[in-house]
């Protein structure tokens, strides 16, 4: 049985996919799950996670883009923006706690991402819990 962390990483893997245009992948999600040994509870958490990045995604890119100084979302890596669309829909949807949802995310970025990211995708995702606290 996959881990919660396993999942989410099958998770930007099928977003990341997505966002660089294979518009496709919605055909191939139960298979690629299947591979990954992605079942039951964490099929339905990984299915959950990705149906809601994607019907929710301009709203998320909006709560990020209004985090970030430098850049819009659409400059970022794609894993990155991935990572950060996953991180905020799990903030502002989620029952799990907010710290453990950002180390998620920073743990992710720190096998998956540019080196710099762990730091980055730390500090939008935390503007986005103040934020969501207020």
């Amino acid at each position: 049985m996959a881990t919660r962390h396993q999942v989410r990483e099958c998770v930007i893997s099928l977003l990341y996919a997505k966002d660089i245009g294979n518009s496709d992948i919605n055909k191939y999600i139960d298979e690629l799950l299947e591979d990954k040994k992605i079942r039951n509870k964490q099929k339905e958490f990984a299915l959950e996670l990705y149906h809601g990045v994607d019907q929710d995604i301009q709203t998320l890119d909006s709560k990020i883009d209004a985090h970030l100084k430098e850049w819009k979302i659409k400059d970022l890596g794609h894993i990155e923006r991935s990572i950060l669309r996953m991180g905020a829909y799990e903030i502002l949807n989620s029952s799990l706690d907010d710290a453990v949802i950002i180390n998620e995310a920073i743990e992710l970025s720190k096998s998956l991402a540019a080196e710099s990211a762990p730091k980055f995708i730390h500090g939008v995702l935390d503007a986005i819990v103040k934020e969501n606290k207020k």
